[in-house]
């Protein structure tokens, strides 16, 4: 992801979530390649619930070629052991997902490491300080996908680019339709589930939608 960080001082970038629930694990590579093909992906985010970790391992192996194609990063959701196991580009952890300094022992420095904080700059800045490349902020709206309790308002990713240079992904409900709040306040990452693979048109249609939006802001 820092690789993306300098281009997207000018605009957003998607980060794009595979649902939690994958049926047909080939059908789904082709969509992912399909959205995929544009400019607008900076990374891949594999979160698959409640399935053993063979079955997340197997995803992987299946799609990190994929995003590594397109030169998108590759990140596991929650898991340091399965990151470490097929070699992604990072990982990503929830509050109760382990230490951040525990996984950059785990995985070094050639990781990215990103961490969810809901609607707190207390928590952002905890991540920070213990070497997170990353901090992730929402749900900003209403979803199905991973509901929420916490509702930040889109100024808190002001706040937060005000105050650190370390980038901000912002998550939860996200549609063309709504997304230009936290584009004005300048999130660096736009994380979409749902809205893209549930587009009546395909994922590329989707991610076109959302490149319009990030080029006309």
């Amino acid at each position: 992801m820092a690789e993306h960080h300098e281009k997207n001082s000018e605009r957003p970038y998607l980060y794009l979530i595979t649902p939690p629930v994958i049926e047909d694990l080939e059908a789904f590579a082709v969509k992912l390649d399909e959205a995929l093909t544009g400019q607008t992906v900076a990374s891949v985010q594999l979160r698959l619930k409640g399935v053993d970790d063979e079955v997340v391992i197997a995803a992987a192996e299946r799609l990190m070629p994929i995003a590594q194609k397109h030169e998108i990063a590759f990140i596991i959701n929650d898991s340091v052991a399965i990151t470490a196991a097929v070699n992604a580009d990072g990982v990503h952890l929830g509050q109760g997902d382990g230490d951040v300094r525990e996984a950059r022992k785990a995985l070094g420095y050639e990781k990215a490491i990103g961490v969810t904080c809901h609607d707190s700059i207390d928590l952002a800045f905890t991540a920070g300080d213990q070497g997170a490349d990353y901090v992730a902020f929402g749900a900003f709206y209403e979803t199905t996908t991973k509901p929420s309790k916490f509702r930040p308002e889109p100024d808190i990713i002001d706040h937060w680019i005000t105050a650190t240079e370390l980038p901000c992904v912002a998550i939860g409900g996200i549609t063309p339709d709504n997304v230009a709040p936290l584009i004005k306040n300048g999130a660096h990452f736009i994380a979409v589930c749902s809205y893209v693979w549930n587009h009546a048109d395909g994922p590329a249609a989707a991610v076109a939608e959302f490149e319009k939006v990030f080029v006309e802001k």
